[in-house]
């Protein structure tokens, strides 16, 4: 009995100590990403589904300035300018116009990309992968809601930057979802009007109000 409680003590020691280091990284990745102006990144975006035979995989891009975003994919652009949505596809001549769903916890935005894990998680230190000479520092999230639609959140942290590599999540669906850095540039000069959105330039397009 004493050896079984001596290894459960090492055991729970063991565990705190790598959440400790844990919470120590993720403050180091905040604290560095908040003390930029802006953020601009370029990115790939995978997702797929095993069981479903799905395989997607597309880039994009997206620049922040504090809840402000401006992304490109798939051929349509999202501009929040932090209290409105406008999704602008140009294939479809279609602007929607909505407020961005803050309720839905689960859904990691533009605006939380960088910051998500900061509310709503357990966290735990797991693999160090070397990839092409850097070294990436995966740590694990899991929900704290038990209802959530995320299982996990393997989140990718450069280890001498401090920024975020690549993020890879897995739904209690099975649907895992993997986004990569391709390059992360900080504090670049902006247009004003780069998260406004320009009614006169889509005169032509249907006008769709969710709100």
């Amino acid at each position: 009995m004493k050896k079984l409680i001596t290894i459960v003590l090492i055991l729970l020691s063991v565990n705190t100590f790598a959440q400790n280091r844990a919470k120590v990284l993720l403050n180091e990745v905040s604290e560095k990403i908040k003390s930029y102006e802006n953020i601009s990144l370029d990115f790939k975006y995978i997702l797929e589904n095993t069981s479903e035979n799905i395989k997607q995989e597309t880039k994009g891009d997206v620049v922040m300035q504090n809840d402000k975003y401006r992304l490109n994919i798939l051929g349509v652009t999202q501009l929040f300018d932090g209290k409105t949505l406008y999704s602008i596809s140009p294939e479809d001549e279609e602007v929607t116009i909505s407020s961005e769903n803050s309720d839905d916890n689960d859904a990691i935005t533009p605006s939380k990309m960088l910051s998500f894990y900061e509310d709503g998680y357990m966290y735990i230190m797991d693999m160090v992968q070397n990839i092409n000479g850097r070294k990436i520092q995966y740590i694990k999230l899991t929900p704290i809601d038990s209802n959530s639609e995320i299982k996990t959140i393997l989140l990718g942290i450069d280890a001498q930057t401090k920024h975020i590599y690549n993020l890879i999540q897995v739904g209690e669906n099975g649907t895992k979802t993997t986004l990569v850095v391709n390059s992360f540039k900080t504090n670049t000069p902006l247009s004003k009007t780069l998260f406004t959105f320009d009614a006169n330039k889509y005169k032509d397009y249907y006008i769709n109000k969710l709100d």
